[in-house]
């Protein structure tokens, strides 16, 4: 029976994704800080577990936990950190690449030696549509989504000859916590002062969420490029992706500023 470990796993893609993959039989490792919000996942049939993916001990201790080793690994958890490039911290900009980059590099490292001894595997690598195109006050999250896109491909080349897949999803909108936990943030950090107009136009964005995608529909795609006998290297879907996507390929991207700053 294939093994799937599942990243921040406690809402949003990540919640859905585990519980499809339940539905679907596979044996599931559902892996968050918030343990207690995984306890419906625990009664399904999932192992859960508590980690702080930026934590390597613990990261360590996981995979050595698993039975059997890890068949495929759904790279998840993150989050957005939005706010004028001049009105945030470094430390708070460390903080989005360790989470959203080097957690799950570490986190792939550790269970490719089991893939390469079994010559099979997959990688799922949850990036965004913000790895290839960008929003305003998102600097340090598109960088850290733009490094998921260029990581991901690099992997997929070298661990090509050992029988493993490396996948990125790019979603778009999806009706999660990411925007509640935007508004106030950057907000926090750019409300006042010479961004303080734009930051309000975002938050108020970020807040309204309205027609985004649900992260059933991304669960979907992500179980599809789990079970594909040949998965594509990239899967777009989601609110507004495939959209910005193909502005910003062949209009440039002076129209796709204009076509941008016309939405907040």
């Amino acid at each position: 029976m294939t093994t799937v470990l599942v990243t921040g796993a406690s809402s949003g893609m990540g919640k859905a994704t585990a519980e499809k993959l339940l539905e679907d039989g596979y044996t599931v490792y559902a892996v968050a800080r918030r343990v207690e919000l995984m306890r419906d996942l625990e009664e399904r049939g999932a192992t859960v577990v508590g980690v702080d993916v930026t934590n390597d001990d613990e990261l360590v201790k996981l995979v050595e936990s698993i039975d059997g080793g890890v068949d495929v690994l759904v790279n998840n958890a993150g989050f957005g950190l939005y706010g004028a490039v001049e009105d945030t911290s470094i430390d708070d900009a460390r903080y989005q690449f360790e989470v959203n980059v080097f957690a799950m590099a570490r986190l792939t490292q550790l269970v490719l030696p089991g893939m390469r001894a079994r010559k099979n595997g997959r990688i799922v690598n949850l990036s965004s549509m913000g790895g290839k195109v960008y929003t305003p006050l998102g600097a340090w999250y598109h960088a850290s989504k733009h490094a998921v896109e260029g990581w991901s491909d690099c992997l997929r080349i070298e661990v090509k000859p050992f029988g493993i897949d490396v996948v990125v999803i790019e979603p778009g909108i999806v009706a999660t916590e990411f925007g509640s936990v935007l508004a106030g943030p950057v907000m926090e950090r750019s409300g006042q002062g010479a961004y303080a107009d734009l930051a309000g136009r975002i938050a108020a964005a970020s807040a309204g969420g309205s027609g985004a995608t649900s992260p059933a529909k991304l669960a979907d795609v992500i179980v599809k490029a789990i079970g594909a006998p040949r998965p594509r290297t990239r899967y777009v879907a989601g609110q507004y992706a495939r959209p910005l996507l193909f502005v910003r390929k062949w209009f440039g991207d002076r129209v796709y500023d204009r076509v941008l700053m016309s939405r907040v």
